[in-house]
């Protein structure tokens, strides 16, 4: 999942590479985890983010489809909580990133927010709290984004009244949680702490209600939860990755990441493939092919992105085509300059027979000129 350098007020935060890493906590094989605990943030960490993608379809329209993202990310300023009494001051700034591809229309909407993490503006629960992250919504909206822990799962709601656009939806998990990586500790790289603390739900039953343009649909669908949190993910010659979450029709789920260099060669590589029983296998990148097929440009940035693919997980029995349901599904952002990548639906279908196997989505980041995400 993206994160980024981010401007606040007229400072910019310094990217990765100018952070002083030592001062930030650092992924580690033996983290105890601690459920439900760790759903809330994790202070002394530099990223963390709550980040759900699904497909929904209208209750009394299933042919009326859409693909959406929710995030909320905790960006630290620094190791500590400054030295002070004052609810004013604050250690963390938070985003948000949301959007809805409609297939019906063919049409992208993006949406982002801002703050320091500040009362009146956003900020972060502890556990107990039902609320887990919540944050002022875009400027012109009187309403809030927020993630929510409940008794069946979680909750989250976003609106934007500029864009025209909003969702609240409740997911409830069909399969137990996943940890990718042994005990999840997630490597990205060759350097031990290039690695994050990963989870996720693979598969969360999900219902609600989507508007966008003037209409509004009650919605019904599957979702995918990711959580991770570090403090240093990329190494420095790294310059994006590509992320793929895929749902299988039979059942079972697929998560695959690999890590570009400058030249676009890949770097590094992980995945887990959960059963239908919810057993995880985690995979290393000799485990799986995958080829471009086809590409889009983007005519706002000009960058390149693929939007098919070829994946081949021989250890799975798995050969698949991976195609995005919507080629134009770039995020762009107006509060971090510079910042752009792809985050879009896509539709699975076997490569022998050529039969629908499953939805997913995918996220790339690092296409375009100087577009590496400093985390």
């Amino acid at each position: 999942m993206v994160a980024m350098a981010v401007t606040a007020g007229s400072r910019q935060v310094p990217d990765q590479a100018e952070a002083d890493s030592s001062a930030w906590l650092a992924a580690r094989p033996d983290y105890v985890w601690s459920f439900p605990n760790d759903h809330w943030s994790h202070a002394g960490y530099r990223t963390e983010w709550w980040y759900v993608t699904g497909h929904l379809a209208a209750k009394d329209d299933p042919a009326r489809r859409f693909g959406y993202q929710f995030t909320l990310f905790r960006v630290g300023l620094v190791p500590e909580p400054p030295a002070s009494a004052s609810q004013w001051m604050t250690g963390d700034l938070i985003m948000g990133h949301a959007s809805i591809t409609d297939l019906h229309s063919e049409r992208h909407v993006f949406s982002e927010l801002l703050h320091r993490a500040i009362p009146l503006l956003g900020g972060f629960g502890v556990p107990g709290d039902s609320v887990i992250a919540w944050a002022r919504a875009p400027a012109g909206t009187d309403s809030v984004w927020k993630i929510v822990c409940t008794n069946e799962g979680f909750a989250f709601s976003m609106r934007d009244a500029a864009q025209q656009m909003a969702f609240a939806l409740s997911v409830s998990p069909a399969k137990p949680l996943v940890l990718h990586g042994p005990n999840g500790y997630s490597r990205k790289g060759r350097q031990p702490t290039s690695a994050s603390q990963y989870y996720s739900f693979t598969r969360l039953e999900t219902s609600g209600t989507l508007e966008l343009g003037g209409q509004t649909w009650e919605v019904t669908g599957q979702s995918w939860l990711d959580r991770e949190f570090g403090s240093n993910q990329l190494d420095r010659d790294q310059v994006g990755w590509d992320w793929f979450s895929l749902q299988l029709a039979d059942g079972r789920e697929v998560m695959l990441y690999h890590l570009r260099d400058a030249e676009g060669d890949v770097d590094f590589g992980r995945g887990t493939l959960v059963e239908t029983d919810g057993r995880v296998r985690h995979l290393a990148p000799d485990q799986w092919q995958l080829q471009s097929l086809a590409t889009w440009r983007s005519a706002e940035t000009q960058a390149e992105y693929p939007v098919a693919w070829r994946l081949e997980l021989p250890a799975a029995g798995l050969q698949l085509r991976i195609e995005a349901l919507l080629p134009a599904q770039e995020n762009v952002s107006r509060r971090a300059a510079g910042l752009h990548y792809w985050e879009g639906a896509v539709q699975i279908w076997s490569a022998g027979s050529g039969e629908p196997s499953g939805l997913g989505y995918v996220e790339m980041t690092g296409y375009g000129e100087g577009n590496r995400p400093p985390i």
